[in-house]
């Protein structure tokens, strides 16, 4: 009788699988975080507290980084969350 240890079981190989790209997402999702309001402030663009918040609340990879690229570009840090997340 073979033993199956629960780490080589597919079950567990999934699981670590998905906590992997899970983490990566996380890990891209808070370095954009970071750079929005870096950007902004390289920019001359001062970062109000509602937005900070706003960004430092977000866990949606898409979100940040369309505020990123909207980053670039923006009058004022208002701009940055107009029709986001919709």
């Amino acid at each position: 009788m073979a033993i199956q240890y629960f780490w080589r079981h597919p079950l567990a190989e999934q699981v670590r699988e998905e906590g992997r790209r899970e983490g990566l997402e996380q890990r891209r999702v808070e370095g954009w975080k970071e750079m929005i309001p870096r950007i902004l402030e390289w920019r001359g663009i001062q970062v109000p507290d509602a937005v900070q918040e706003r960004v430092e609340a977000c866990t949606d990879l898409d979100d940040v980084e369309l505020w990123a690229r909207r980053a670039l570009h923006a009058k004022d840090a208002d701009e940055l969350l107009l029709f986001a997340g919709e």
